[in-house]
């Protein structure tokens, strides 16, 4: 019974259908119908003109659009769990050629702009110390939290009074589409880039880089190329995406995901680290106790000396979210 990562699930056969589909001969790189077609329908679902580009990974969603905003002496504000600081292996610094991370902190893994503020503020306006450039944010955080729009308009008033672009990391965007309820243009806020994730949420191999501003979008492109994620056959990275959009299975698949969570969610009483509004648990337990539940079949992960994190997916089993929601309840 698997809860190591939403990585870890099967793809949606909605999405295999979509790729073989789309196997016959067409425009190489992002010349095809299917690649094409994708800023019109994220337009639709945002509500604004945006120009779509699709990478292979999160990774390079984040980094290619961190690289538009940020120079090479320039630096990008994030919470200290950020992805981008934590999970990308130096990624940002890479892609943004040496670029700084200014990093915040803040409960949740979310940042307000008091935080930012206390970041930014005390830095000289001068050549002698890193000036930012960007915010990035992630949506839902990496303890899945949930930023509502008023605080996303909050952290967007203070981006503008600063000169500062903003990026939301949307690995688990779905997710919290999903918790808010609410369309995906207010999910977003007014961001002026969103990595718009897929794999987490049924994908195979396609995430979307959203720009807000098309000369943004111009500019990604060529450092897309230099990179190496300009694909010869994008039309089969496009496909994935479209079909995570056709019906919105995007959001269905993070409504199932989210209810497996909070299954569990409520057998885990006080052992919660997070609430829960997405579909991450961060559950306070012993080495005995995670050794107790791997015997019993559940896989997760480790999280520091005292606790586990367990993630749930599109298509995690209800009977296997009762069951690991029974096993910590017996605990």
């Amino acid at each position: 019974m698997q809860f190591l990562s939403d990585n870890a699930a099967s793809v949606q056969p909605a999405v295999w259908e979509a790729m073989r589909k789309a196997d016959a001969a067409s425009s190489p790189y992002d010349g095809d119908r299917l690649s094409v077609s994708l800023d019109e329908k994220m337009a639709a679902l945002f509500g604004r003109q945006c120009a779509v580009l699709w990478v292979a990974t999160g990774t390079a969603a984040n980094c290619l659009a961190l690289a538009t905003m940020v120079p090479p002496h320039g630096a990008v504000v994030c919470h200290e769990e950020a992805h981008i600081e934590m999970d990308e292996g130096g990624a940002p610094g890479f892609f943004l050629h040496g670029a700084k991370l200014l990093l915040c902190q803040g409960e949740g893994a979310k940042l307000t702009p008091d935080a930012i503020r206390a970041v930014i503020d005390p830095i000289r306006d001068d050549v002698h110390q890193v000036q930012p450039h960007a915010i990035s944010i992630t949506q839902a955080s990496e303890y899945g939290r949930v930023y509502r729009p008023e605080e996303l308009a909050a952290i967007r008033t203070l981006a503008s009074e600063r000169g500062l672009g903003l990026h939301m990391d949307g690995a688990r965007f779905g997710n919290a589409a999903a918790f808010l309820d609410s369309p995906a243009g207010d999910v977003a806020g007014e961001v002026d880039a969103l990595s718009f994730g897929f794999v987490k949420n049924g994908a195979m191999s396609a995430e979307a880089i959203v720009f807000f501003d098309e000369g943004q979008a111009d500019l990604a492109r060529y450092r897309r190329k230099r990179a190496g994620h300009l694909q010869s056959k994008g039309r089969f990275l496009a496909a994935q995406i479209h079909a995570m959009l056709d019906g919105d299975l995007w959001l269905e698949n993070a409504r199932s995901a989210n209810a497996a969570a909070a299954e569990i969610a409520g057998a885990c009483a006080d052992r919660l680290m997070h609430p829960v509004e997405a579909n991450e648990l961060f559950v306070r337990c012993t080495p005995q106790e995670r050794e107790a539940l791997r015997g019993r079949g559940f896989g997760f992960y480790d999280w520091g000396e005292g606790a586990a994190r367990f993630v749930t997916a599109w298509n995690t089993r209800e009977e296997d979210a009762l069951a690991l929601a029974k096993a910590i309840a017996s605990l």
